[in-house]
C-alpha cells in the first residue's frame, strides 16, 4: 500500500521542521511549502491525499490557496491551521471546502487524530 502523501504550508520554518520529522516518522509521505505561492505551484505538478494549510502567511494566504484548489476541482482534503484568534477563518474555510481546522499551538497527538479523521471519511 502507497503511504499516503501529505503537503504541509507553513511559513514558520521550525514548525515545518518539527511537523514534517514526526509526521514522516509515523509513515507519512511530506513534503513542505513555506509559503501559498510555493504550495499553488507544487500542487499543478503533484497529487496529495492531504494538505496541512496553515490561514496566515504572506503573498498568498491559506483561504487563498484553498479556493484555488477547490475551483480547481481537486478532492484533495484539507486541514487548515490556524491560531485561535481566526477561528473566524477557519469557519469561513469549512464553507469554502476544508475538511478540518486546528488550533495552534496543537500538540502531535491533537493533529495525528485530526488527520486520521479526515483520512477515514
Amino acid at each position: 500500500m502507497d503511504k499516503t502523501k501529505i503537503l504541509y504550508v507553513d511559513d514558520e520554518e521550525a514548525l515545518r521542521i518539527l511537523v514534517k520529522s514526526q509526521l514522516v516518522l509515523e509513515g507519512f509521505d511530506m513534503e513542505t511549502a513555506d509559503d501559498g505561492d510555493t504550495a499553488l505551484e507544487m500542487l499543478k505538478n503533484n497529487n496529495y491525499d492531504l494538505i496541512l494549510l496553515d490561514i496566515r502567511m504572506p503573498r498568498v494566504n491559506g483561504v487563498e490557496v484553498l479556493k484555488n484548489l477547490k475551483q480547481s476541482g481537486s478532492k484533495t482534503r484539507v486541514i487548515m491551521l490556524t491560531a485561535v484568534t481566526e477561528l473566524s477563518s477557519a469557519i469561513d474555510s469549512l464553507k469554502l471546502g476544508a475538511n478540518d481546522y486546528i488550533t495552534k499551538p496543537y500538540d502531535i497527538e491533537d493533529l495525528l487524530g485530526c488527520i486520521n479523521r479526515v483520512l477515514s471519511r
